[in-house]
């Protein structure tokens, strides 16, 4: 027996203004005047970057102003290098490269929408039908599950920072959530042209982030097949074809790269290492990791989808836990199999997790879904007490201890007043206090009702900081500053500068001091740029050719966030 009995008054669909303006106060926040920060943000915007500005060799071999970057795949970097083009005379290259974040967030969202909506009206997802009648018509309540679907994956903790950057991590969550929509259209009808849009996905994710990761996830779907016992050898040829169709939309970058030998050398051969470093033995740390970042990462995904897979337990072969199913458990294996995990790898099991999260709403009882709510309420409401009383110290510096416990992470900061920023933060509070009167007043009985509350709490506190503590981030986490300072004390003229600075520095300084850096091939350069610690002694920490009394400094500084990290800049001697 299904374990669902659900009237039709429980699947009114969410209105769809909600929604969408769920999805922009979701986006918007954090695209919209903020500086490309200390990580793979800012190596991923030089990357696009160097690509707007420079010829085809750099749209080949992806590099930071010289830099190379074989890791990964160039698709993200194309598509954020065709964005600045297109828009980056008129919003600026930083948000005109991050117009195409909110097309790839766009995919994202749709294809759990629609994956959660076409297994939501099947007929073995349906709830048992009432004795008197009043059970929901399947269009309606695979709707609700869509909607249901949706607040889930936005409410993750660990989708938030990502979707808002400009990484090829970003763009790999939406093309596996486009896969999956694929996957269980495919299973639902097995064609070519289903077979064919497989294959498309699987190209795009292997120009994102490598083959490994596709070719993982066209196993797992061959075994779901397998198990929902469609035709093998229709399967298998159908899954010749995808796999053939991704190898050439592989091919579209590699073969070019391989002929033409853009700077006189290929990405191939690093390009390959790095796929092969993904994949090893499943080991202790790995599962540590996975175990201690994904409590976090995948709230409030996880217990849903755990929940979903036990009151389903009795029902064999529905899609919607065999599909979504197969895909969590082979890229959770690949998460453990990885010798230096990280957040990114963890990325992917969004989509599925949202979607099996969707389905263990159906039997969740009434007493755990109003302790979810209130637990939503208490906590995420004392939050954003919390960041406004944060907000009004640091302007008027009181509460004493909570200005000087804030000031003192940005030395140096004058907080202003934006009202810009303090009117959308406002409105966002404004509508958070709406929501929960609404909850607590109307006490729906809609199927999402138990997602909604920590979705838009999430996004109100996602929308406070970005407003209210945006500059304060953007003085702690940019380069932009020290770009600056290095480039009022070069020397006037400098053929090229030798530097050890990270990527993300790299990209900064190029893009923010405009640092003439050396490229590809190798060069005398004139200026050298070092990046150390004040911690460690030269001798340990610099290179051997970039010691001795060759080289007459010129400037030293740092970010005055960061008491560890120094940069030296230095000139060659006549």
């Amino acid at each position: 027996m299904k374990p669902v009995r659900l009237p039709a008054a429980a699947t009114l669909a969410l209105p769809r203004w909600a929604l969408f303006a769920l999805g922009l106060l979701y986006i918007l926040p954090g695209l919209i005047g903020r500086e490309p920060w200390k990580n793979d943000d800012a190596a991923s915007f030089g990357i696009m970057w160097t690509m707007a500005q420079g010829g085809w060799q750099d749209w080949l071999w992806p590099n930071i102003a010289g830099l190379p970057m074989p890791e990964e795949g160039p698709l993200a970097f194309w598509l954020g290098a065709l964005s600045i083009k297109l828009f980056g005379w008129l919003l600026g290259d930083v948000l005109g490269a991050r117009i195409v974040t909110i097309g790839i967030f766009a995919i994202g969202v749709l294809s759990v929408w629609y994956t959660a909506f076409n297994l939501g009206r099947r007929q073995d997802a349906q709830p048992l039908r009432l004795a008197f009648g009043g059970q929901p018509e399947p269009n309606d309540f695979g709707r609700t599950l869509a909607d249901a679907a949706v607040l889930i994956y936005l409410g993750c903790l660990g989708l938030l920072n990502h979707s808002h950057l400009t990484t090829a991590e970003t763009l790999q969550v939406s093309l596996l959530a486009f896969l999956l929509y694929r996957a269980v259209r495919y299973v639902e009808l097995p064609s070519l042209r289903n077979a064919a849009l497989i294959g498309l996905a699987l190209g795009a994710l292997t120009l994102t982030r490598g083959w490994l990761t596709p070719a993982a996830l066209t196993l797992a779907l061959f075994l779901c097949t397998r198990f929902l016992r469609l035709p093998a050898l229709r399967v298998l040829r159908d899954l010749a074809l995808a796999l053939l169709l991704g190898a050439l939309i592989g091919a579209l970058w590699l073969l070019p790269a391989e002929w033409l030998q853009p700077y006189h050398s290929s990405p191939l051969t690093p390009w390959m290492e790095w796929n092969r470093a993904q994949l090893g033995l499943p080991n202790w740390h790995a599962l540590r990791f996975f175990y201690r970042v994904g409590m976090w990462f995948f709230w409030p995904a996880w217990p849903f989808a755990a929940w979903a897979v036990y009151a389903w337990r009795r029902q064999h072969h529905v899609l919607h836990v065999v599909v979504p199913l197969s895909f969590v458990s082979m890229l959770v294996l690949l998460a453990l199999c990885h010798a230096d995990p990280e957040q990114g790898q963890l990325l992917p099991l969004l989509p599925p997790l949202a979607v099996m999260a969707a389905f263990g709403l159906l039997t969740m009882k009434r007493g755990a879904i109003n302790a979810i709510d209130w637990f939503s309420v208490m906590v995420l409401s004392t939050c954003a007490a919390v960041f406004w009383l944060f907000w009004f110290a640091k302007l008027t510096g009181w509460p004493v201890q909570l200005a000087k416990n804030l000031l003192k992470l940005v030395p140096g900061f004058k907080p202003e007043l934006d009202l810009a920023a303090f009117f959308v933060a406002a409105c966002a509070t404004a509508g958070w206090i709406a929501l929960v009167h609404w909850r607590i007043s109307r006490q729906p009985a809609v199927l999402w009702r138990a997602v909604v509350l920590s979705s838009g709490g999430l996004i109100l506190l996602w929308v406070l900081i970005m407003t209210l503590f945006l500059p304060e981030l953007n003085y702690s986490k940019s380069y932009a500053n020290v770009a600056r300072q290095i480039a009022a004390k070069l020397p006037a003229a400098p053929n090229c500068i030798e530097t050890n600075v990270g990527a993300a520095q790299r990209a900064s300084f190029a893009y923010y001091g405009g640092l003439p850096f050396s490229g590809m091939q190798d060069a005398h350069c004139d200026v050298l740029l070092l990046q150390d610690s004040v911690k460690v002694r030269d001798e340990l920490e610099i290179q051997p050719q970039y010691r001795g009394k060759q080289w007459i400094k010129l400037w030293e500084g740092r970010r005055p966030s960061d008491n560890s990290e120094r940069f030296r800049l230095y000139r060659r001697a006549d």
